[in-house]
């Protein structure tokens, strides 16, 4: 099967450090190529893949001090995307509604998995292209008002056997706390939690630009670099040693997160994870045995007594079981033979049998 995949240009496919967008964009694809489709990527021209590499700018936005408008980019990689379109069997895009005007322009079937959430704004642009064909990465992520075309819900995976398993804490004792710092993730919750408690806390993530001014209002003044420490954007190895060596790794996110991979990734490690109960946490953590959910802070505070009372190899297996590179790509593959089969059908009036790779 000939595959293109379009990824967002603000970070390298996979990301250095924060970028779970990229980073199941690159996993997605070298299983796809391991398993003999031939797959073009559209991303950033830093970006490292075993699929063909289409760019249009040869680094990362976010790191390109001197690009001030980045829609110029992205309506430029939209337009290589779909000047080939003809060249593949399917078009998988990663980008939101940035793509759903160009899909009906040409005969390639796109699919768009939705990765963010929606805003009274871009609702407007979904609502225009509803009969597209969406994946959601949650169930808890779907707008049922806006009868949008729902597909299927994959799950995203990653590559577990990159991620080393701590089968207990190290001392001393800590919380962690990772992802951007902003208002949603819940940062400054996480600081409440371990200010009340007097765990000690420690913050890994990136601060985009229109998070500054939280970061160094609310956040910045509260980080002693005792009790609660920030070290910075921690990259794959960096994350894996802070959140495998936690107690429990803190989610209290304020918002409907669409999934959330740093929870995944914890329980990878072995760490279970106190999450607030918003968006897919309950999809993602097994309350009770890879973490609990809660519904405010001061019950996030009762459970970190009662955390330590969980298997960390049943966090390990949860994962492996549920949220694995090879489960995620099984859903992505059998997404594509569905649409590419219901297409054949409505220009032929009957079913094809299944695209071998």
């Amino acid at each position: 099967m000939k595959v293109a995949q379009i990824a967002p240009l603000w970070e390298r496919v996979p990301p250095p450090a924060y970028g779970g967008i990229e980073l199941v964009v690159a996993l997605l694809t070298d299983e796809l190529v391991k398993r003999g489709h031939e797959v073009t990527l559209f991303a950033s021209g830093d970006s490292l893949t075993l699929a063909k590499l289409i760019s249009v700018h040869p680094r990362a936005l976010r790191l390109d001090t001197h690009v001030k408008d980045t829609s110029i980019y992205e309506l430029l990689q939209i337009a290589s995307v779909y000047e080939r379109a003809e060249e593949f069997d399917i078009i998988h895009s990663h980008i939101g509604h940035t793509s759903l005007v160009y899909t009906n322009l040409v005969k390639t079937p796109t699919v768009h998995t939705l990765h963010g959430i929606f805003t009274p704004d871009n609702e407007k642009i979904f609502k225009y292209a509803k009969k597209q064909p969406y994946i959601t990465i949650s169930n808890g992520q779907r707008e049922p008002r806006l009868e949008l075309n729902y597909v299927a819900t994959v799950y995203n995976g990653i590559d577990v056997s990159s991620y080393e398993f701590y089968p207990q804490p190290t001392d001393p004792p800590y919380l962690a706390f990772l992802g951007r710092l902003s208002p949603e993730k819940g940062v400054h919750l996480a600081i409440e939690i371990a200010k009340k408690t007097g765990w000690r806390l420690k913050i890994a993530g990136k601060v985009d630009r229109v998070d500054v001014e939280y970061f160094e209002t609310e956040i910045e003044p509260l980080i002693d670099g005792k009790q609660i420490e920030y070290l910075g954007e921690a990259n794959h190895a960096q994350k894996n040693v802070i959140m495998g060596g936690a107690v429990a790794t803190l989610f209290p996110i304020t918002w409907r997160e669409p999934f959330g991979l740093v929870m995944v990734e914890s329980m990878a490690a072995g760490t279970p994870v106190i999450a607030i109960r918003l968006g897919s946490t309950q999809e993602i953590i097994a309350d009770g045995k890879t973490g609990f959910l809660c519904d405010t802070v001061q019950e996030c505070i009762e459970k970190i007594d009662k955390v330590g009372e969980l298997n960390r190899y049943a966090c390990r297996d949860h994962v492996e079981n549920h949220f694995s590179v090879q489960k995620m790509t099984d859903g992505y593959e059998a997404v594509y033979q569905d649409i590419l089969k219901k297409e054949y059908a409505r220009k032929n009036g009957y079913l094809r049998p299944a695209l071998v790779n």
